[in-house]
């Protein structure tokens, strides 16, 4: 079978010679291949059909390759783009790097060499486990475990799951609420080889003080009113496995006392017990607190603090990570399609404009339940913005000129802000020169030189 037909390629360049050159070299190798004379041509097919690599040309009317490039960046993140530049013009080259860019290939092509930067992006994705799969190949590429992201950020953390999960330190996990640091215990036991052995979770948070020594360590029948039998605790029920203990910075001081003992020696007894007994938890905590505020506010031990910090993982939110924010939209979009049984197959570019600048308080956790909102409201097959929520809605309009930096280039960032106003005013110019404080003769010969244009 050959595996290219699976994968497909867009070739945008306004030249119809070097585009049937290109459909006709890469058709023989069996991808299947798509052509588009403009970027605004090419955005249309992406929008209908989204392919797996794009290789573009940089100059074209109207929007130029690099624009094209900055916006399959933010709407699309998962696809590879490879750029196409003149011998001479080595600086765009340089500036789509920049930009996000797989690559790029001087002219004239040496369709070898494009072979070979193919190859290595199908590498690529084949062997990172946080890319998204190429359609109809059997690769789980868009998860690691069962964590979603694709994010630089979430690179790091999946090299330290896979580091740490094949011992038995302690590990604490930090980082906002609705992050996702459950899903990462999870990852690290089910990498460990304790992963055959059960894996037992606990909210010190959700608790009083009264109970939790009970639901850790079990009680025995009569310890307590209502003790009416003897009970197993957590570190029982999780032996040869792993506990996970979440919001450990709400741990009562007297239980971590009997925490840190566990940790010293293995050993505890059951509340209401006198039987001294031994197990093998491998122990992982997580926290949205300062824990070093709190052992400054007496309120958590230092002796227990380095104890179950002996790796610590500090997971972004999801304003750090914005370049996630389409891909888990997307994933969330397929996955509550399908179990509240609607035919939703995508977000508008406008509706994903929306929630990539929102800022996400509730992270992954808010992310997910807004998308299964709209899912329950949008009536046809395509959310718009209209079906989102106001406040989110409302959030963005206060906020018109937050956005992602696309690096630190002026010039990049000029060209974002430019654009994002020329939107705003809906291409007025007069207005949105205005609102930048420049002339119009100016802002003309801006767009022209960053190649925008209302499309």
């Amino acid at each position: 079978m050959n595996m290219n037909k699976n994968i497909k390629l867009l070739v945008v360049d306004d030249e119809k010679v070097i585009s049937n050159l290109f459909y006709s070299v890469l058709n023989e190798k069996g991808y299947l291949v798509e052509t588009a004379r403009s970027c605004e041509d090419a955005l249309e097919k992406l929008e209908n059909d989204p392919a797996d690599i794009v290789i573009t040309d940089v100059v074209m009317p109207k929007m130029n390759g690099l624009e094209l490039l900055k916006r399959i960046k933010r709407y699309y993140p998962e696809i590879f783009v490879l750029v196409v530049t003149a011998y001479g013009s080595i600086e765009n080259a340089v500036r789509a790097m920049k930009l996000g860019a797989f690559d790029y290939i001087l002219k004239p092509i040496d369709f070898n060499l494009l072979q070979m930067l193919i190859d290595k992006i199908i590498c690529q994705r084949i062997s990172s486990p946080n890319r998204i799969a190429f359609k109809d190949m059997d690769i789980e590429g868009h998860r690691f475990e069962n964590i979603i992201g694709q994010d630089e950020k979430m690179f790091k953390i999946y090299e330290t799951i896979k580091q740490v999960a094949q011992t038995n330190v302690s590990v604490l996990i930090t980082g906002e609420s609705g992050t996702g640091k459950e899903l990462i215990a999870e990852a690290i036991h089910l990498r460990s080889p304790r992963r055959d052995k059960p894996i037992v979770k606990l909210n010190c948070a959700a608790l009083t003080e009264g109970l939790i020594n009970s639901e850790l360590f079990g009680h025995e029948k009569g310890a307590f009113t209502g003790a009416i039998a003897k009970k197993k605790g957590s570190f029982e029920l999780a032996d040869g496995g792993t506990i996970f203990l979440d919001e450990i910075g709400d741990m009562p001081i007297s239980t971590q006392i009997s925490l840190l003992r566990i940790l010293e020696s293995g050993t505890f007894n059951r509340v209401g017990g006198t039987e001294t007994l031994k197990v093998d938890t491998r122990l992982i905590c997580a926290t949205n607190r300062d824990l070093l505020n709190s052992i400054d506010d007496r309120l958590f031990r230092e002796d227990l603090y380095y104890r179950i910090n002996v790796v610590s993982v500090n997971v972004p939110s999801l304003r750090e990570r914005r370049s996630d924010i389409p891909f888990l939209a997307n994933y969330f979009l397929k996955v509550f399609s399908k179990e509240i049984r609607k035919d939703i197959t995508s977000i508008s570019r406008s509706a994903m404009n929306v929630l990539t600048e929102y800022h996400w308080p509730g992270n992954v956790r808010e992310l997910s339940n807004v998308i299964k909102n709209v899912v329950v409201f949008c009536k046809g097959k395509q959310i718009d913005p209209d079906v989102l929520p106001e406040h989110i809605k409302q959030t963005v309009q206060d906020n018109p000129y937050t956005f992602t930096l696309p690096s630190k280039s002026l010039p990049d960032v000029e060209s974002v802000l430019i654009e994002m106003v020329l939107q705003e005013k809906n291409w007025n110019l007069n207005q949105a020169a205005k609102e930048l404080c420049i002339a119009r003769g100016t802002l003309y010969s801006k767009m022209k030189k960053y190649g925008l244009s209302k499309s």
